[in-house]
């Protein structure tokens, strides 16, 4: 079995070589790069994940962030963002780009390669076999959701969704005419051990639905209650 490679993306030299060296220990291909402006120039499609800094330079993690989830070779890459930024809002900005977790600064190694264990699990984990529907194709009318390779495309056009956008959609899709609460959203697309608002579900529906175009009102809102794709 191949080793996952992980690119830590950080304007600490010493903290890169701290995380390489313990990511290596753990059996991890690690490259590391001082600046989001270096990453944008490696090919970061071949990845298995990104630990990512905010702070850097004129293109801060964020903006990269931002930037990979717009590319379709990207767009649903796992992403950490490790950061001496930790209030709650720059926490829940993060998640609202599409990170799937949060470190703040300074952090123990033993959190951080918890965490991208946990990832790392989560990110090979497929979406469908934990729903009703077991085909890797999931299609409505002009709408076609392609579980196996994770693209999604409308009218033939590909639709360029992050991980969480993705998977929530899979999970709709496959529970088509039923409301998921946002308990049963958060169990399926997000870990247990990621504090998540509401409004960060909320948000991600929102983005979902203005990519979707045309199929964007087939997600309804039933208050008080969650969401569901309606047939």
């Amino acid at each position: 079995m191949s080793k996952y490679r992980i690119l830590v993306v950080d304007d600490e030299e010493s903290l890169c070589e701290i995380l390489k060296f313990n990511l290596e220990r753990e059996g991890y291909e690690v490259t590391t790069t001082l600046s989001a402006e270096e990453a944008l120039s490696m090919n970061i499609g071949g990845f298995d994940l990104i630990i990512l800094d905010i702070m850097m330079g004129e293109l801060s993690g964020f903006g990269l962030a931002r930037i990979l989830r717009k590319r379709p070779e990207t767009a649903t890459m796992p992403i950490i963002f490790c950061s001496a930024l930790d209030s709650e809002a720059d926490k829940i900005k993060g998640l609202d780009i599409g990170a799937d977790d949060y470190i703040s600064k300074p952090f123990s190694v033993a959190e951080v390669m918890a965490r991208v264990r946990s990832v790392l699990r989560r990110s090979k984990r497929n979406i469908a076999t934990e729903s009703p529907a077991d085909d890797d194709i999931l299609t409505y009318e002009t709408l076609v959701v392609n579980n196996r390779n994770k693209s999604c495309t409308l009218e033939g056009a590909e639709v360029a969704l992050t991980r969480k956008e993705f998977d929530i959609l899979v999970l709709l899709l496959s529970n088509r005419g039923t409301i998921l609460s946002r308990e049963q959203i958060m169990k399926r697309v997000w870990s247990e051990e990621v504090v998540v608002l509401d409004r960060t579900i909320d948000v991600n529906i929102t983005r979902l639905r203005k990519k979707l175009g045309i199929y964007g009102n087939n997600i309804v809102t039933r208050t008080g209650y969650g969401y569901g794709f309606k047939i």
